[in-house]
C-alpha cells in the first residue's frame, strides 16, 4: 500500500476540491446510521409489540434474535453504500476493503451463531425437554463458536489474496503427529456427540456394559462415571461405551419373570392338575403383575416342575424383588394347606437282601 496518498487526501481536503463528494459520503452515512438506529429502536418494538399478540412463541423468539445480531449488518450496509461511490485512491480502496471485510466477518459471524444457538435453545431442545440434554448442548456451543469463527477467518485471508494452500499442506503435515497423538480423544470426544445426540443412556439410567453395571452419574467429553451396586465408581472411555452393548434398564416399561416349582413324585394326579390353575390365581391375586401362562413342563430328576411365567407392571427393581415375594410366600401357604410337598434333591438306593447277595456269590 502507497502511504504518499494520505499527504495527498489530506491536501486536497484542505484546498476544497476533494471534500464535497467526502462531505456528502459522510452525510449519507450519518443519516443512513440513523435511520437503522431509529428502525432497531422503534420499529423493532412494533415489531415485538405484534409478535407478542401472536399465537406462537415462534415469531418472538426470531424477532429477539435478528434483534441482537441485525443492526451489525444494517449499519454495514450503510456503509458500504455511503462510501462505494467515492473515486478513492488505492490506499484508501484497499482500506475500505479491508474495513468492509473485517465489519462482514465480524457481523456474519455473530449472526450465524446467534441463529445456531437460537435453533438449538429456542427450538430443538423445547421439544425434548430434557434438562441434563440442554447443559450438555450449552458445553459444546464454546466449539461451535470456536468452528465459526475459525471457517470466518479462513474465508476472509483468502479474500485477502493470502495462499493458504501451502499454510494447509504445512499444517497438514504437523497435523498428522497431533492427530495420531490425540486420535484417542477425538474419538471420545465424537462419541461424546454421539451419545448426547442419540441418547442411549442418560444421567440417572441403570445400564450394564459387559460384566459391569451401575447408574449413570456424568457424561463428560472423554469419560462417562457408573456408580455401580457395591458403592464405588466405573469411569468408561466414550469410544467403549459406543462400541459396547449397552444394556438400559431404566427404560423397561416392566419386567418379565420366568421361574420353577417342583412337587414330589407321590402327589397325586388330580393335584397336579389343579396346581397351573392355583398358580394363576396367585400370580393374579398379587397387585401390579400381569399372567401369562403356568404349565406342568417337565419330569426332573427328583420332582414334577411347573414353570410360570409372568410380568411386573414397574421396571423398578425393589417392586420386581417385592413381587416375587408375595407370590412365593403364597404359593407356600396354598401348598401347606392342600398337604403338597416341595421337592428337593433326593435318591433312593435300592439293597438287595442276603439270601439274594448269596445267589449272586
Amino acid at each position: 500500500m502507497n502511504i504518499h496518498a494520505f499527504p495527498e487526501f489530506i491536501a486536497k481536503l484542505e484546498s476544497g476540491r476533494g471534500a464535497v463528494p467526502y462531505a456528502t459520503a459522510l452525510a449519507v452515512w450519518i443519516f443512513l446510521s440513523l435511520t437503522v438506529w431509529a428502525f432497531n429502536r422503534w420499529g423493532m418494538s412494533r415489531f415485538k409489540k405484534w409478535a407478542e399478540n401472536s399465537k406462537t412463541k415462534f415469531d418472538d423468539l426470531l424477532l429477539e434474535g435478528l434483534g441482537n445480531h441485525l443492526p451489525a449488518f444494517l449499519y454495514l450496509g450503510a456503509f458500504i453504500v455511503s462510501f462505494s461511490a467515492l473515486s478513492l485512491s488505492p490506499t484508501l480502496t484497499h482500506l475500505f476493503r479491508y474495513v468492509t471485510a473485517f465489519w462482514f466477518l465480524w457481523a456474519g459471524v455473530r449472526l450465524a451463531n446467534g441463529m445456531l444457538k437460537f435453533l438449538i435453545f429456542n427450538v430443538w431442545l423445547p421439544r425434548h425437554g430434557d434438562a441434563d440434554l440442554a447443559r450438555r448442548a450449552h458445553s459444546l456451543t464454546p466449539f461451535l463458536t470456536v468452528l465459526l469463527w475459525g471457517a470466518g477467518t479462513i474465508i476472509l485471508l483468502d479474500n485477502f489474496g493470502f495462499k493458504l494452500s501451502a499454510i494447509i499442506t504445512g499444517l497438514g503435515i504437523g497435523g498428522v503427529a497431533v492427530a495420531l497423538a490425540s486420535q484417542a480423544i477425538l474419538g471420545d470426544l465424537l462419541s461424546y456427540v454421539s451419545i448426547l445426540f442419540d441418547k442411549p443412556f442418560e444421567v440417572g439410567d441403570f445400564i450394564v456394559v459387559g460384566e459391569a453395571r451401575g447408574t449413570v452419574e456424568v457424561i463428560g467429553i472423554k469419560t462417562t462415571r457408573l456408580r455401580s451396586l457395591g458403592g464405588e465408581q466405573l469411569v468408561f472411555s466414550n469410544t467403549d461405551l459406543t462400541g459396547s452393548r449397552v444394556q438400559n434398564f431404566k427404560r423397561m416399561q416392566e419386567r418379565r419373570v420366568l421361574f420353577r416349582v417342583g412337587v414330589t413324585y407321590d402327589t397325586p394326579v388330580n393335584v397336579v392338575q389343579q396346581i397351573p390353575g392355583l398358580l394363576r390365581t396367585i400370580v393374579e391375586t398379587v397387585p401390579q403383575t400381569r399372567f401369562d401362562r403356568a404349565h406342568f413342563v417337565a419330569f426332573g430328576p427328583s420332582s414334577l416342575d411347573f414353570e410360570i411365567v409372568f410380568y411386573v407392571l414397574s421396571p423398578d427393581y425393589n417392586v420386581s424383588m417385592d413381587v416375587q415375594q408375595a407370590i412365593n410366600l403364597a404359593i407356600k401357604m396354598e401348598f401347606d394347606s392342600r398337604n403338597v410337598s416341595f421337592a428337593f434333591p433326593t435318591q433312593t438306593i435300592h439293597v438287595a437282601g442276603t439270601s439274594a447277595l448269596s445267589k449272586v456269590l
